[in-house]
């Protein structure tokens, strides 16, 4: 099974014409909503016809096997441990969704010896010659490595609640990324709105924060409904957007997903390293 995978893979590498665009996913704070956001989101995607690779990087601490209800074979802690290629620890989640486990034991990927990261870099790079949209998942709050991931992506989508306590740590995310990365675009998803109204008030005194004490401009990306359904289908373990594809929140991802798609292209020609795989590199190089 991991030669088929790796050779379906080889073969979409040898067809395609177009490099994936690196989106990370983030929150202030745990219990937001981000994992979940992370899977439904992928999933939308790929209703449109998008090739979408999710990359679990909350590592030790990954929710996506969890939410799925599935075990995966490997994670990208066999990767390191065992000398795998990256496409032998792609897993195929529901409806065909291809996804890399955080997996648990690996502390910090920065932390390797300079021919590991640099084998994981070089298998990274021919990944975004195969995909539309790779996303990536993080831990919850910022840590050292995931911030050079941070700094590294096209596009932050961060997920905030109406809670005071959410907004606020959202924003301190915000605030450590811009601090490093003046210019980097962020896009706002409140989720667990009670409404529209609240949901969009939300994001006004957000975006006015950040406007008014980072200099920044964000755009809102979505509000998605606090429904009741996806709690269940946490529970049952399966996608909202699979356990009940016509319930308000699922609308409401098929809504952002085609707005996304809309407003951000991924036609850009294939080079020989893509800017996220250099500024990777050059984060683990200064750290040396």
């Amino acid at each position: 099974m991991v030669n088929d995978q790796a050779e379906r893979l080889r073969q979409r590498l040898n067809s395609l014409k177009t490099q994936a665009k690196s989106i990370a996913v983030m929150s202030g704070k745990g219990g937001v909503g981000k994992s979940n956001f992370s899977l439904n989101f992928s999933l939308a995607l790929q209703k449109e016809n998008k090739r979408v690779l999710l990359f679990d990087l909350d590592i030790g601490m990954g929710n996506i096997d969890i939410l799925i209800g599935e075990s995966s074979k490997y994670s990208i802690v066999d990767f390191f441990q065992k000398d795998l290629s990256l496409s032998d620890i792609i897993s195929t989640g529901p409806d065909g969704l291809e996804y890399i486990s955080g997996g648990s034991g690996l502390g910090t990927i920065f932390k390797l010896d300079e021919t590991k990261f640099q084998r994981f870099l070089q298998q990274l790079d021919l990944l975004f010659k195969v995909y539309d949209y790779i996303i990536f998942d993080m831990g919850a709050g910022i840590s050292e490595d995931s911030l050079r991931f941070l700094l590294s992506v096209d596009e932050i989508i961060v997920i905030t609640t109406p809670e005071p306590t959410s907004m606020t740590d959202a924003y301190s995310a915000i605030k450590h990324v811009c601090l490093n990365h003046p210019t980097i675009p962020f896009s706002i998803v409140v989720n667990r709105a009670f409404n529209k109204k609240v949901g969009d008030s939300t994001y006004s005194r957000f975006a006015q924060t950040i406007t008014q004490f980072l200099s920044r401009q964000v755009s809102l990306l979505g509000i998605i409904p606090d429904d009741s359904t996806i709690m269940k289908a946490v529970i049952d373990q399966k996608p909202v957007l699979l356990y009940q594809p016509n319930c308000q929140a699922s609308k409401a991802l098929i809504t952002i997903s085609k707005d996304f798609i809309r407003t951000k292209s991924t036609d850009v020609e294939v080079v020989d390293s893509t800017p996220f795989i250099s500024k990777l590199k050059n984060f683990f190089m200064k750290g040396r």
